[in-house]
Formats: C-alpha cells, structure tokens, sequence
C-alpha cells in the first residue's frame, strides 16, 4: 500500500502543512489530503468499486484528481488518468480499453461517504496504476505499475528517507505536466515523502509559470524541455531574480545543446537532462548536474540509481526495479517490449568512453512534440481521406520550442488545387489532438521511395531538417 501508507504516514508527519496549492489558490494539508481520500474510498466502496476493478479519471490535474487517485488506491482499486488534451474520440478509446468498473469525469461527481474501509494488506503485486502510452502503431496501451514499481521510483533519489520537515512547509514545486502522465502517477508517493508543496496551475503558460516560481522562490524548475524553451523566451524572464534556482530539470524530449546553455546562463543553475519513458515508470538516465559540456551537451547521462543500461543492436535497453509489469489486456506487446527482464526503449543510442548515453534517433517512425508522443500513421489515415488529397506522408521537424513538429508531405489530387495547411488542420481538428496536428506543409509531385518500394521516410525527415537549419529554425 505504498500510495496509501505514504499518505497515511505524511499526514502523521507533517499535519497542517501544505501540500497542494490549487489553481484557484484553495490549499489542502498533508492531513486533509489523507482524510479527504478516506471519504472518497468510502464512497468508492458505496458505489462498489473493490480492489482489481478500474477507475479512469477524466477529472482535471488539481485536487480532485489526487483525492481521486488515493481514495481508489486505498481500496485497492486501480487508476487509469486520461489526458484531457486528447480528442473526444481519442479519450473514450482508453475508457473502453481499461473496461472500467467507473469512469469520473466531473469534480462533483466525486463519490464520498462516512465507512472509512480497513487498510488492504501489503501486497507489492498489486496494480495501482494503468498509464497511457502509445505503441510503435500508435494504438493506445496502458502501462500497469504495482505497489512494488511505485516503491521503487520513490526510493530513486530518496531512498527509505522521508524528508524532517514537521509541521512546517516543505520544498515549493510546480506542477508542469498533466496529471495522467507518468511523472505525476508514479512519483505521487516521492513528493509526499519530500513534504512537497506543489503548486498546480490551471493551464500551463511560461509566464504563469514564471510567475510562480519567483513568488514562491522554488529552488528547482522541472518539467519537459519544450517548456523551458518558452520559459527563455518570455518577457518575464528578465523581470525576477532568479538567484533561489538552483537546479534545472528536464525531460520529455531532447534539450538541444544551444537551450541547455541559455537556461543554465538565466537562471544561473545546473541543469540536468532526463531521459525515460512511461514504460520504464519515468526512471532511466540523467546528466549530473556538475558534468562537463562534453556530457551536458550532448548525452542524456548515465543510468540513474538502481537502472541498468544495454545496447542490443544499435537499441537502448533498460532494466530497472521502476519499470511497467506490462501492457494493460495486451500480452503480445508485452513480450515484444519486455524481454527477459529488459524494457526494449525503440531508441537507437550509444555509450560513450565514459558510460554516458548519446542518443541516435528512434527506430520508429514517431516523433516527440513537446514531451507527446505523435504517430504519424494515424494522422496519415486521416490525411488521405481529405478529398484534395491523394497521398500524405507525415515527418518530423526539428523546433526550437517544441523538439519536433510535424511537416505533412501530401500529393494533390489537383495539383492546380492543392489544400492548404489550414485545410488539413481544419479537417483533422475534430478527430485527433491538437498536439498532433502538422504544423508544416508540403505538396510535392510523388513521394520518394527506397529500393524496396515504400516511401523514404528518411529522406523526407532529412530535407525538413536541412530546411530548419537553412531557415534559422534550429
């Protein structure tokens, strides 16, 4: 019962203090949060719901999300969070994947009742988590993380050691990424035990976010490295002192050399790369904070504590006490990720003379736009059926902001009429996400082929980056 007992034991330990600081400024201590969730388990149990059966959120990331999350996993319930940045379509797919014995989609709808149920047994097998990811198809799979994985991401930087701060406030963080991402779902516990006071914005924006880290003079800015892109950007930037920072980290997606020296330069802090996926329960590599440029600049570091590292054929494999038990319903995928203990990451890397990680590209076709994963078939099936187009292929761009944006490369079936991006965006709109729409466009007579008759990808990828770096874009 690690999510459970951590709450438990925090709120024995640091009582009043603030643990939650909601968008709209309301608070919630260490105690509430454990007797707020009792009442939520309660009610839980009134509709039913009892330990194995699922629970999806479709709540937004504030308190009735986390109130949510605990209460389900005090009863032994397992929670699958769903991104509200998907398209409607995109989300009910994951709802029918999990089979859920109860879907919450309103903070009202939030079940409470008086019969707090008795604590569950131990049991480091149990499911308390299904994370959505996505496969090297792009069908939506979800990553089950038991009490065990969850215990294990806890003890990554802190061991079995809870943090001494009482009943006063502890270390000011913010939150940056959705809460049904894997950052916020496996490291929940290891927040609590830090006596964090974690401020939740109601939509991420650089000077929002800005914003509260100067007022709330919070040592260390985490998050994904598209953020922190717009944060050097932003106007605010230049009106704080930003002499409290003391740390950078960042994951999600490549930090490019040119960023990681300007936010080290601003905010005068050490900066640290992270490198992970859900399936390894957001747990692999990281740059030390005091490393040379050699290290900073140009690898994602060495395996953080407990994590091993292989390279099979050209191909990143983890093995770690953090990672997923496997796919949700999906055995295939499971035994074609997980191999004899080993997590296959699809990243084609190397180790460099001193063990640290150069990464090489994937051996997939997706790409990341700001800490998303996007595949680009899906976005292909429905490109061609746009009725100004006859075929569509969907690549990467290099971004100063993002990492990667898409570049759709469409054949006209007019070339006198070719569609326009705003035509493409327009029909896409409704059915995916908005982070997948392309933000590129080119119309060009035929695509390019390789000897074996499909179309050159690669080749495709490699005129967007020339064009990006011709153009200033990188």
């Amino acid at each position: 019962m690690v999510l459970a007992e951590t709450v438990r034991e925090a709120a024995k330990r640091f009582g009043e203090a603030i643990a939650f600081v909601d968008p709209d400024g309301a608070t919630t201590s260490f105690r509430e949060l454990d007797r707020r969730s009792d009442a939520v388990a309660a009610g839980l149990v009134r509709q039913g719901i009892a330990e194995g059966d699922r629970v999806v959120l479709q709540l937004p990331s504030d308190t009735s999300y986390i109130l949510t999350y605990v209460a389900a996993a005090k009863v032994g319930a397992v929670t699958a969070g769903i991104n509200p940045k998907l398209a409607a379509p995109e989300q009910q797919a994951l709802v029918d994947l999990t089979d859920a014995e109860l879907v919450v989609q309103d903070p009202a709808e939030v079940p409470t009742g008086d019969d707090v149920p008795p604590p569950l047994p131990p049991d480091p097998t149990r499911p308390v988590a299904i994370v959505f990811t996505s496969g090297t198809t792009g069908v939506p799979k979800g990553a089950v993380f038991t009490e065990a994985q969850l215990a294990a991401v806890a003890r990554i930087d802190t061991g079995d050691a809870w943090a001494e701060a009482g009943t006063t406030a502890g270390p000011a963080m913010l939150a940056s990424t959705q809460f049904a991402h894997v950052g916020f779902m496996t490291k929940l516990p290891w927040y609590l035990r830090l006596a964090s006071r974690t401020h939740i914005l109601g939509r991420w924006r650089a000077d929002d976010a800005l914003r509260t880290i100067a007022e709330q003079r919070i040592t260390s800015i985490g998050g994904v490295a598209p953020q922190v892109a717009l944060m050097v950007r932003s106007p605010e930037v230049a009106r704080h002192d930003w002499s409290h920072v003391k740390t950078i980290v960042m994951g999600g997606a490549a930090s490019p050399p040119a960023l990681v020296a300007q936010a080290r330069e601003l905010f005068g802090a050490a900066y640290s790369i992270r490198y992970s996926s859900t399936e390894s329960g957001g747990c692999g590599t990281g740059t030390a904070f005091d490393a040379d440029d050699d290290e900073a600049l140009h690898t994602v570091g060495k395996p953080r504590p407990g994590i091993e590292v292989a390279i099979r054929d050209g191909e990143l494999w983890l093995r770690s006490p953090t990672q997923m038990t496997g796919y949700w319903g999906d055995p295939a995928a499971t035994r074609a990720t997980l191999v004899d203990g080993w997590l296959r990451t699809g990243d084609l890397a190397e180790l460099d003379d001193r063990g640290n990680v150069v990464l090489g590209g994937r051996s997939t076709d997706m790409y990341i736009r700001g800490g998303y994963n996007v595949h680009p078939a899906e976005i292909e099936a429905l490109l061609v059926g746009h009725p100004l187009v006859a075929d569509a292929v969907v690549v990467p761009r290099p971004d100063p902001v993002m990492g990667e944006v898409g570049v759709a490369v469409v054949v006209a079936r007019d070339p006198a009429r070719p569609p326009s991006l705003d035509d493409l965006r327009g029909h896409l709109g409704a059915r995916i996400a908005r982070f997948k729409l392309p933000e590129g466009l080119r119309v060009v007579e035929q695509l390019p082929l390789t000897s074996g008759l499909k179309v050159d990808r690669r080749a495709l990828a490699a005129f967007e980056a020339v064009q990006a770096n011709e153009t200033g874009l990188v």
